[in-house]
């Protein structure tokens, strides 16, 4: 019997009515939000937020076009997202969209207006102002077969990152977690996997994205395989566990982004 690792997202098992989403690459995360605006949707974002920031994603997308809130009453809560985005190292680059013949639209803009918080009226076009912004030479990534070689060159791309930008103190325990995400990913989704390396100021964010929409459970050790290196071996996630700083997957639109943080 597993249990739940850290950061795992399935709001749909509480009933809120907020979810999370990865887009392809895992570098913007999007979040929606329907319903009317409440108490109990308000403590429901305000949780998934802290957990969306925890992720330290390239970018966020706030979806508010399913939102009731009339009377704008959820500004405050774009508001403080703005200063906790804002104040990550690096910053993540935040975006809220509302149809603009919404009450709330009108509030954020002149809210927000030269403040680092764009509105905008779709989702589409957030993402692609997003694309934009975030910079590309501090992201690696790979599309990997399921395959018994997919971890061997998933560490691989880990090692070139590390050496690329004088993080090699990183690269024994970077290269131990993005190896247990990749043979996760063959041996359980069975589908193409997409890893993502990026920097994080002095660390590493990892993802890991595949094509099986069920999110990972901390399952009990099991014998080891003899076909696997023995400092490198498929031990399951509770080596990433034991070596990441932070950890947990989210769904995305094709299957599951699973990620991890490995800081000094």
């Amino acid at each position: 019997m597993g249990v739940s690792p850290p950061y795992l997202h399935d709001d749909t098992e509480r009933g809120v009515i907020v979810s999370v989403d990865a887009d392809d690459n895992a570098a913007v995360s999007l979040l929606t939000v329907r319903g009317p605006w409440d108490e109990q949707l308000r403590l429901s974002v305000a949780t998934t937020l802290r957990r969306c920031f925890t992720e330290h994603p390239d970018g966020l997308i706030v979806d508010l076009t399913g939102l009731t809130d009339p009377r704008s009453e959820s500004t405050p809560t774009w508001l403080t997202a703005r200063q906790l985005a804002a104040g990550l190292e690096p910053p993540v680059h935040l975006a809220i969209c509302v149809p603009p013949d919404l009450p709330l639209a009108d509030r954020m803009q002149g809210l927000c207006a030269g403040r680092h918080l764009p509105v905008y009226a779709k989702v589409r076009q957030a993402r692609v102002a997003l694309a934009g912004r975030i910079p590309g030479d501090e992201r690696l990534s790979a599309t990997l077969r399921p395959e018994t070689e997919a971890p061997c060159t998933a560490r691989n791309l880990v090692s070139d990152a590390c050496l690329s930008w004088g993080l090699v103190h990183l690269l024994h325990r970077s290269r131990a977690v993005v190896s247990e995400l990749v043979t996760n990913a063959v041996e359980h989704a069975g589908t193409e996997i997409r890893v993502v390396v990026s920097r994080r100021g002095s660390g590493l964010h990892l993802t890991v994205a595949d094509g099986n929409p069920r999110l990972p459970r901390v399952m009990r050790p099991s014998r080891p395989r003899p076909d696997l290196p023995l400092d490198e071996r498929g031990r399951g996630l509770r080596a990433v566990q034991e070596a990441a700083t932070l950890w947990g997957a989210v769904p995305a639109e094709t299957g599951k982004v699973v990620w991890a943080t490995i800081r000094p």
